[in-house]
């Protein structure tokens, strides 16, 4: 029988044992660093002191209003100063912060606020008419908060009971948060961007959170007093964390309203930026901006990307332009990114074509994640470490969702053998390194052969005409289906259907080579991922 010595008399109290959460993140830079400028956003600068002040009392006038542990707090808004007080304040009541997506139409922004309940809406003065429409047609009749952003120039009306400024001028910020009864307790509600059918409400807990905001900081290389240029949206996946990983390092946000090639150069350039995120689209505005638009660096600017493995020339023109690419992977279910590109010094000495196919890998495990595998779905057993067979990239770790709202279901199967399963298709290398093939819907079988679309998007990529590419599946009678090719051209060149499908044919096995090109604008998300569900259904008429 096992000793039981060390679980007599040594019970947990609050001298050793406090639930992890990130709030107490900004405590600490208020604390520590009172006076360091937390948020830039146009002329305003404000430092950690009052960043924490305001989100205390945003938490204090929430909590006037019932506002407490398990309800959710809905915001509509851009990458703004209230948007990161939001990231704190309502958390700090208990309460869990539901960020909308703000490219999503109001039917589905009425069902999430019908689906998690939604007490609060704080809308910027951009969305309003989304906003009023969503409100009309959803059963929640949520207190709404206007959000007047000075830096935003354009029409909106006001909707709300209250703008937000007022909502927290007589607050007193000596609020006291509610520490978080279970670390386990919900902080955040996702919804992903459903492609079928109404999206599933991905929960987040404090734990998680803290963790993977962490890993953050030591994935990304942080020093101390980064400055982080928000080009992604704060509202997909709660930014990544990084909201509450910037203030880990006491360090500055630089808000954009818009993400345009000559604002980011500027911000850059003004605010010496050290850090940015954004999806392969972001790469492709700054590499593709007007001479007059662009900016001499700073230094070295960090860049990381997820979503499809960046093409070897993006590479070679984002390190030209004086940025270092590194490729992360996750899901919505993982908090963002929980695997990265670890890169090793020895892949420098590599040649460029050999460093880019180190650089599409998705790669190894955050250290905040415990696992991570490829495995066969059916027997749950890793694939072979080869590179070459495929298996669904699955995830297990105390920075996997807590599990999906009112969704026991969808929850359960996700989590079927003890893994959350990504529905990702990949190989694992003999290093350990893993690497994406497709999702497991998007693999064209033809002619009883496995085509993977990346594979044929990444020798379209190589072809210096193309900017962007997207390859489906496309009926045909005698092989079942076959690839298809959806293509965006850079500005100013050229290129034809022959010519493309011959590009390919130098690069690839005959029977995976695109019988079909289709040349148009790709249809993206509101974070720059081809939306590959919108292709399937043009593909019949291609």
């Amino acid at each position: 029988m096992p000793s039981a010595i060390y679980d007599l008399d040594l019970p947990k109290n609050p001298a050793n044992y406090r639930p992890l959460t990130p709030l107490t993140f900004l405590e600490r830079a208020a604390d520590v660093y009172p006076d360091h400028v937390a948020i830039i956003h146009g002329t305003l600068r404000r430092t950690y002191r009052a960043f924490h002040d305001r989100s205390k009392k945003l938490a204090s006038a929430l909590a006037k209003r019932g506002i407490g542990r398990g309800d959710t707090v809905a915001i509509l808004l851009a990458n703004t100063p209230a948007m990161l007080e939001c990231h704190y304040g309502v958390p700090m009541t208990g309460a869990v912060l539901n960020t909308l997506n703000t490219r999503l139409d109001a039917a589905i922004i009425s069902f999430s606020l019908d689906h998690g309940e939604a007490k609060v809406v704080i809308v910027d003065r951009e969305f309003s008419k989304l906003m009023k429409a969503a409100l009309e047609t959803c059963k929640a009749k949520p207190l709404v908060i206007d959000y007047d952003d000075p830096e935003y120039q354009g029409e909106g009306e006001r909707i709300g009971a209250f703008e937000y400024e007022e909502f927290i001028a007589n607050e007193s910020a000596d609020y006291h948060r509610a520490a978080p009864g279970d670390e386990w307790d919900a902080i955040s509600l996702n919804y992903t961007s459903g492609t079928t059918g109404n999206p599933k409400g991905v929960v987040y807990h404090h734990r998680g959170a803290h963790l993977l905001a962490q890993g953050n900081v030591l994935t990304c290389g942080m020093a101390k007093h980064p400055v982080y240029l928000w080009t992604l949206p704060m509202f997909h996946c709660n930014g990544w964390c990084f909201p509450w990983s910037i203030s880990v390092a006491v360090g500055t946000h630089v808000c954009l309203r818009q993400v345009r090639a000559k604002l980011m150069y500027e911000a850059i350039a003004t605010h010496k930026v050290t850090h940015l995120c954004g999806a392969p689209i972001v790469m492709s505005t700054l590499l593709n901006a007007p001479d007059d638009e662009k900016k001499p660096l700073p230094h070295v600017v960090e860049f990381f990307t997820a979503a499809a493995p960046p093409p070897e020339a993006v590479l070679a023109g984002m390190k030209a332009a004086g940025f270092n690419v590194t490729h992360l992977y996750g899901l919505t279910e993982t908090y963002g990114p929980a695997v990265v590109n670890d890169w090793h010094e020895s892949w420098d000495d590599l040649e460029p074509v050999a460093q880019a196919t180190k650089k599409a890998r998705q790669g190894v495990r955050y250290g905040a994640l415990e696992d991570l595998d490829v495995m066969d779905p059916e027997t749950m057993k890793p694939v072979e470490r080869n590179g070459e067979m495929m298996g669904e990239v699955m995830f297990a770790g105390n920075v996997v969702m807590k599990g999906y709202l009112k969704n026991k279901t969808a929850t359960e199967d996700a989590f079927r053998g003890g893994y959350f399963h990504s529905g990702d298709l990949g190989v694992r290398h003999a290093d350990g390194y893993i690497q994406l093939k497709d999702r497991s819907k998007d693999i064209i079988i033809s002619g009883g052969e496995n085509i993977s679309s990346i594979e044929v998007e990444d020798a379209l990529f190589k072809h210096p005409a193309v900017q962007a590419a997207a390859v489906v599946a496309k009926p045909d009678e005698k092989w079942g289906e076959t690839p298809c090719a959806f293509v965006e051209l850079k500005p100013g060149k050229t290129a034809t259907a022959d010519e493309l499908i011959a590009w390919c044919r130098t690069h690839l096995a005959a029977f995976k080579c695109p019988r079909h090109i289709v040349f148009t604008e790709l249809p993206k998300t509101s974070t720059g991922k081809i939306q590959k569900f919108v292709l399937r259904d043009r593909v019949k008429d291609a």
